[in-house]
Order: C-alpha cells, then sequence, then structure tokens
C-alpha cells in the first residue's frame, strides 16, 4: 500500500523536478491538476449547468493550474469568468485556449475600484482561490490585499462556496502561518501531496475539508520523505489480525496504573478504553479506594487494590512493590491516567524506576509525564520501547521550554522531544502529531475542538497500552491509536455537538470507530 507523504514547498518542487526527470513534462502535471480540479468541482456540485463560477487568478504556476481548471469547468458546462488579480501577460497559451473553450476574462488592472470584481463575487456560485498556492513567501500586499477584501465584502452575502486551488492564498505552506489579508477557503484541494502547513495551524479540519488529488507524479518519487499522513487505509492496515484460534493470552494483558482521590474517572476511561481496543484482559493498579469505585461500575478488568498512605494516594514503597509485581505477567504497562500530583507520585515512580520491571513497552501520560519531567534524566532509568503522549503544556515541561515555542514548531518539538527520550511521542492538538525516534512522523488529518475537554487524552492513552498489548511497535500502536481516536471524536462530534461531547462519548463511538477499520481493511485485501 502507498502510504501518503506530507510536504514542505521544497520538498514538492522536488517532487515536480523528479516527475520531470521521470518524463512526465510540467505542463502535463498542470493539465492534470487543472482537469483533477474541475471534476472535483463538478462532482461536488452534481452539475454545472446554469452554475456561475469565479476563479481567481495570480502570477505564478498557480494561476496557471487555475486557467486550465476554467477552461475545463467551462467545457462541463459552467459558465466560467477569470479574474486576472496580477502579472499574467496577455499572450498566456493557457489563457488563449481557454478563451476558445468560453471562459471569460476581467482584468484587475482595469477596474481600479473592484466594481466588476464585487458584482462577479456576488453573483457567483464557487470561487476559486488560485492567486498564490505555494508561493507565497511574504505578506500579502495591495493590490492582490485590496481584491481579497473586496471579494470578501462582496460574498459576503451571497455566501459561495470558496475553493482553493493547492492551499488558500495566505498560508504558509511550511509553518501554517496565515496572513490576515488571505482567504479562508472552506475546500482545499491540494496537488499531488498534502502540504505540512494544512495541519500545523489548520484553518479548516482536514478530515473533512481537504482532498488531495493525483496529478501524475510517478509512485516511488517520494521515497525517501519522512513524514506521513495517517488516512483510513493505512491506520486499516495495521489492524492486528484476530486468529480464529485466539484465547485472551493471544491479545496481551494491559496494565493501567492510575487514579487518585480526585481523578477517580481517568483511570476507569483508560482501562474502559484498553478493553475496547482488543487487550486480552485490563488490569488496573490503583489507590484501593478508587479501585473499589471504578469496580462497582468496569466489570470488564482485574484489579490491583495499592494500598494508601492517605486516602485515593499510594504508599509509594508499598504500592510500587505490587506494580512491581504485577508486571511480571503484564505485555504494556500505562502509567498516568489521574496519577494526580500528591508527594507520593514522584517516590512511588523512582520505586518503579528501580525495578526491577520486565522488557515490556510503557505508555506515560498526564500526571505520570508531570512527575517525570521533575526528574533529571528520568528516560535513561527507563530505556525501553514506548510511547509519551503530552499536550504542549506537558511537552514544554519535558523540554524546559514554553507553549508558545512548542505550537509554533510542533513537528520539529514532536521530533526531538522522540529522539532526545527514546520513545515514540504523540503531540496531541489539532492534528495531532507522531513522531518516531529514528526521525520519522506520521500526522493525523483531525482536527476537533471537541476532544478539547477532560478524559480525552486518557481515552487515548488506554486504546494506546491496549493496542501494545498485542505486540504492536509502539510507532504503529500510537497511529493506530490516534487515528482510532480521532476518527470516535469527529463521530461524537456528529452526534452530540463539539460543544457538548464528552470523553465519555468519544469512549462509546470507539467500537464503531474499530469496525469501520475492519470493514477498510477487508475490502482493502
Amino acid at each position: 500500500m502507498r502510504r501518503m507523504k506530507i510536504v514542505t514547498q521544497e520538498e514538492m518542487r522536488a517532487l515536480e523536478q523528479r516527475a520531470v526527470g521521470a518524463g512526465v513534462p510540467m505542463d502535463t502535471l498542470m493539465e492534470n491538476a487543472g482537469l483533477a480540479v474541475a471534476r472535483w468541482i463538478a462532482g461536488h456540485l452534481g452539475f454545472l449547468h446554469t452554475r456561475r463560477i469565479l476563479v481567481l487568478v495570480g502570477p505564478g504556476n498557480n494561476g496557471s493550474d487555475g486557467l486550465v481548471a476554467a477552461r475545463h469547468l467551462s467545457r462541463l458546462g459552467a459558465a466560467v469568468t477569470c479574474y486576472i488579480c496580477i502579472g499574467r501577460p496577455a499572450e498566456d497559451p493557457k489563457r488563449g485556449i481557454a478563451v476558445d473553450h468560453g471562459v471569460k476574462f476581467v482584468e484587475a488592472r482595469e477596474d481600479p475600484s473592484f466594481t466588476k470584481l464585487r458584482r462577479l463575487a456576488g453573483e457567483t456560485h464557487v470561487v476559486l482561490d488560485a492567486i498564490l498556492g505555494i508561493g507565497r513567501a511574504r505578506a500579502i500586499i495591495p493590490p492582490i490585499s485590496d481584491e481579497i477584501a473586496a471579494i470578501n465584502e462582496a460574498a459576503h452575502a451571497s455566501r459561495p462556496l470558496f475553493v482553493a486551488l493547492d492551499l488558500q492564498s495566505g498560508l504558509n505552506a511550511d509553518t501554517g502561518e496565515f496572513d490576515p489579508m488571505g482567504i479562508q477557503s472552506s475546500i482545499v484541494l491540494t496537488l499531488g501531496a498534502p502540504k505540512l502547513g494544512l495541519f500545523l495551524r489548520p484553518l479548516v479540519d482536514p478530515y473533512s475539508s481537504v482532498v488531495v488529488l493525483d496529478i501524475g507524479i510517478p509512485a516511488g518519487a517520494d521515497n525517501g520523505l519522512r513524514v506521513e499522513l495517517i488516512s483510513m487505509h493505512s491506520a486499516a492496515a495495521l489492524l492486528p489480525d484476530r486468529p480464529l484460534a485466539s484465547n485472551k493470552g493471544t491479545y496481551g494483558r494491559a496494565l493501567v496504573v492510575g487514579g487518585s482521590k480526585n481523578y477517580v474517572g481517568a483511570a476507569s476511561l483508560a482501562a474502559r478504553a484498553a478493553a475496547r481496543a482488543g487487550a486480552g484482559i485490563v488490569t488496573l493498579a490503583a489507590p484501593r479506594s478508587v479501585a473499589e469505585i471504578v469496580a462497582a461500575g468496569v466489570a470488564e478488568c482485574t484489579y490491583v487494590p495499592l494500598v494508601e498512605s492517605e486516602p485515593g494516594a499510594p504508599d509509594p514503597e508499598v504500592a510500587g512493590r505490587q506494580i512491581i509485581q504485577a508486571t511480571e505477567r503484564t505485555s504494556a504497562m500505562l502509567i498516568g491516567p489521574g496519577l494526580g500530583q500528591t508527594p507520593y507520585i514522584g517516590p512511588m515512580l523512582r520505586r518503579l524506576m528501580s525495578g526491577p520491571l520486565p522488557e515490556m513497552p510503557i505508555v506515560l501520560d498526564a500526571d505520570g509525564l508531570n512527575a517525570l519531567s521533575k526528574m533529571r534524566d528520568w528516560w535513561e532509568n527507563l530505556r525501553r520501547p514506548g510511547v509519551i503522549t503530552p499536550h504542549p503544556g506537558e511537552l514544554a515541561r519535558l523540554l524546559d521550554t514554553t507553549v508558545a515555542e512548542v505550537q509554533a514548531d510542533r513537528l520539529g518539538m514532536a521530533r526531538a522531544a522522540a529522539a532526545r527520550f527514546g520513545y515514540v511521542v504523540i503531540l496531541k492538538g489539532a492534528c495531532t502529531i507522531v513522531a518516531n525516534p529514528d526521525g520519522r512522523a506520521r500526522v493525523s488529518p483531525f482536527a476537533n475542538p471537541g476532544l478539547a475537554t477532560g478524559g480525552t487524552g486518557d481515552v487515548l492513552a488506554g486504546i494506546v497500552v491496549g493496542l501494545l498489548a498485542q505486540r504492536m511497535t509502539p510507532f504503529d500502536a500510537a497511529t493506530l491509536a490516534v487515528y482510532v481516536h480521532a476518527l470516535a471524536g469527529h463521530a461524537a462530534r456528529a452526534r452530540f455537538g463539539e460543544v457538548a461531547m464528552t470523553a465519555t462519548d468519544v469512549l462509546g463511538e470507539l467500537p464503531d470507530a474499530l469496525r469501520t477499520l475492519e470493514v477498510s481493511k477487508l475490502s482493502s485485501v
């Protein structure tokens, strides 16, 4: 199965040059791009007769792609007008061919007050943004900024569908930085490969609003690129097999260490998620008073009630020994959900690190990460395959930096942490990033504000340990967990709305999300 690589501006241009070197002329790539854009718009609208389409044409290759798309849209029956925003010669051959196919043209230099542009924007059904694409390297200035302001003003009442060709004009292809004078299209038809900037500070949810169009770049041209987009098919391919002749032991034993007086729910969510992810046996090690509460509502788990130093807080030495004993038959362990930040957690973790612990993968989450961030070189004492699941604040503490610096370079920070600690890093947030210590990274296509609520991270951590228990590699387990969790979150948002949805709703959607992937895997065989 071919994996979809995410590219920077420089990498995209290198792909195009490799295509040219393989015998695919640049003009053919443009023709393929324009035709693919026209076909997608035609398919989305259902029919093009009586439809009016305004194509905003810029000076570079993005504008050339727009001219090709305009010609094909006109050929398919739409009434197409190209507005030449800046810098294209009248003798442009692509313009001449478009005219021959019935496309009308308006020049910005002949419309100084933007009267024609406002009228066109107010009457059109679709605005196709082909102004800048990946070519934006500096702030948008007049006349383009004035043209965009006029378009936005005129389109406010008529509300046409804004479609970006390759990238929204104003979006930096590498950093995701967006110029406030840019065009915020609701659909992005990105060409050849998805651009990194679409996922770092997403303007739209890539899962539902970014479409990757094939423009004829040969297979293998992207070999060597290290960042992948997690797709339905690539996630489904990672699902562990479930042989008919199997038993609980086939799917491993997951141990969840978590819970405290104030965070009973976190331990419950993580343990239930591990069970839903397919682990054969899930054991929750929690302070005795917490374990008793969770056990009353979660029948699928076994329990290790930890001796308490005070209600809801584990005794560091005794509880540490209990956990070590519990790991003797454990396939993977999760430490952190709801542990709290009492003075007892650090000593208990130090007791665990002093071992002996079996060579099994570990997931470190939430309060487990917070406690470790206070220990110098903690990763030296926990050298083993594993996954850490920080949000930006937790990663900032681990790297001794600021949240702003993490968010300014999410991919770079996640990769740096993975290389430093030797753990797979799941950097949570819009378009969650999964970074491997060897430099590879995978990016989720989901941006869902509804997941920004308490407990969803515990569900994610539980899925990870449940998959690790089934002997997946940490990188693949983290990848699959991120996608399944996000797909369940997408379904929860559709059912409950992004304001009202909760972590329990996400947990409830996990069976359908996993079933969707199972069907996808079977259909690809």
